[in-house]
Protein backbone atom coordinates (compact mmCIF):
# COMPACT_ATOMS: atom_id res chain seq x y z
CA UNK A 1 0.00 0.00 0.00
CA UNK A 2 1.15 3.22 -1.10
CA UNK A 3 1.55 6.35 1.74
CA UNK A 4 -0.95 8.04 -0.39
CA UNK A 5 -3.47 5.06 -0.01
CA UNK A 6 -3.17 5.00 3.85
CA UNK A 7 -4.07 8.28 4.40
CA UNK A 8 -7.30 8.38 2.15
CA UNK A 9 -8.76 5.46 3.96
CA UNK A 10 -12.21 5.97 6.54
CA UNK A 11 -9.88 5.59 9.59
CA UNK A 12 -9.08 8.34 12.39
CA UNK A 13 -5.61 7.21 12.53
CA UNK A 14 -4.89 7.05 9.16
CA UNK A 15 -6.72 10.62 8.44
CA UNK A 16 -4.78 12.30 11.74
CA UNK A 17 -1.76 10.68 10.27
CA UNK A 18 -2.03 12.65 7.43
CA UNK A 19 -2.47 15.89 9.32
CA UNK A 20 1.14 15.72 11.68
CA UNK A 21 2.50 12.26 11.01
CA UNK A 22 5.41 13.50 9.01
CA UNK A 23 9.31 14.18 11.02
CA UNK A 24 7.85 17.59 12.02
CA UNK A 25 4.80 18.12 12.68
CA UNK A 26 4.62 17.31 16.29
CA UNK A 27 7.84 19.16 17.33
CA UNK A 28 6.17 22.23 15.35
CA UNK A 29 2.78 22.03 17.60
CA UNK A 30 5.15 20.95 20.91
CA UNK A 31 7.09 24.14 20.21
CA UNK A 32 3.52 25.90 20.60
CA UNK A 33 2.76 24.22 23.75
CA UNK A 34 5.66 25.72 25.64
CA UNK A 35 4.73 29.38 23.98
CA UNK A 36 6.89 29.60 20.35
CA UNK A 37 4.99 31.09 17.92
CA UNK A 38 7.19 33.11 15.21
CA UNK A 39 8.81 31.65 12.25
CA UNK A 40 12.18 32.35 13.40
CA UNK A 41 11.53 30.93 16.53
CA UNK A 42 10.56 27.38 15.43
CA UNK A 43 13.41 27.60 12.59
CA UNK A 44 16.20 28.27 15.26
CA UNK A 45 14.84 25.79 17.97
CA UNK A 46 14.38 23.29 15.38
CA UNK A 47 16.57 23.63 12.89
CA UNK A 48 14.98 22.53 9.71
CA UNK A 49 14.86 24.44 6.45
CA UNK A 50 13.05 27.44 5.92
CA UNK A 51 11.01 25.87 3.23
CA UNK A 52 9.92 22.71 5.09
CA UNK A 53 9.24 24.80 7.76
CA UNK A 54 6.83 27.37 5.88
CA UNK A 55 5.03 23.54 4.50
CA UNK A 56 4.23 22.30 7.47
CA UNK A 57 2.98 25.49 9.06
CA UNK A 58 0.67 26.27 5.90
CA UNK A 59 -0.72 22.55 6.14
CA UNK A 60 -1.27 23.68 10.13
CA UNK A 61 -3.44 26.22 9.10
CA UNK A 62 -4.76 25.10 6.09
CA UNK A 63 -6.22 22.05 8.92
CA UNK A 64 -7.22 24.38 11.07
CA UNK A 65 -4.64 23.71 14.29
CA UNK A 66 -2.83 26.76 13.80
CA UNK A 67 -4.09 30.59 12.74
CA UNK A 68 -2.17 32.89 11.52
CA UNK A 69 -2.39 36.29 13.37
CA UNK A 70 -0.19 39.56 11.59
CA UNK A 71 1.84 41.35 13.77
CA UNK A 72 3.99 43.21 11.39
CA UNK A 73 1.25 44.60 9.20
CA UNK A 74 3.78 46.13 6.41
CA UNK A 75 6.56 43.63 5.80
CA UNK A 76 3.30 40.65 6.47
CA UNK A 77 5.28 38.95 9.24
CA UNK A 78 3.08 36.43 11.61
CA UNK A 79 2.48 34.62 14.39
CA UNK A 80 1.31 31.22 14.53
CA UNK A 81 -1.58 30.18 17.04
CA UNK A 82 -2.89 27.39 18.37
CA UNK A 83 -7.10 26.67 18.07
CA UNK A 84 -9.06 25.55 19.68
CA UNK A 85 -8.36 22.45 17.58
CA UNK A 86 -4.69 22.65 18.01
CA UNK A 87 -4.87 22.83 21.93
CA UNK A 88 -7.05 19.47 21.68
CA UNK A 89 -3.64 18.46 21.04
CA UNK A 90 -2.26 18.27 24.43
CA UNK A 91 -3.51 15.26 26.04
CA UNK A 92 -2.28 12.94 23.59
CA UNK A 93 1.20 15.59 23.40
CA UNK A 94 1.04 14.50 27.40
CA UNK A 95 0.74 10.98 26.94
CA UNK A 96 3.50 10.96 24.24
CA UNK A 97 5.66 12.45 26.75
CA UNK A 98 4.58 10.16 29.77
CA UNK A 99 5.65 6.99 27.29
CA UNK A 100 8.77 8.70 26.26
CA UNK A 101 10.07 8.79 29.45
CA UNK A 102 9.12 5.45 30.60
CA UNK A 103 10.31 3.49 27.98
CA UNK A 104 13.08 5.51 25.83
CA UNK A 105 16.58 6.88 26.88
CA UNK A 106 14.85 10.49 26.97
CA UNK A 107 15.21 12.54 30.36
CA UNK A 108 12.82 13.53 31.81
CA UNK A 109 11.63 17.37 30.80
CA UNK A 110 11.65 19.89 33.53
CA UNK A 111 8.36 21.32 31.96
CA UNK A 112 6.19 18.30 32.15
CA UNK A 113 3.17 20.44 31.58
CA UNK A 114 2.19 21.79 28.32
CA UNK A 115 1.19 25.56 28.55
CA UNK A 116 -1.92 25.96 26.58
CA UNK A 117 -1.56 29.53 24.79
Amino acid sequence: MKWIEATEQNCPIAQSLAIFGDRWTLLIIRNAFVGMTRFEHFQKNLGLTRHVLAERLSRLVEQGIFEKQAYIDRQQRYEYVLTAKGRELKPILMEMVKWGSKWTDADQPDLVELKVI
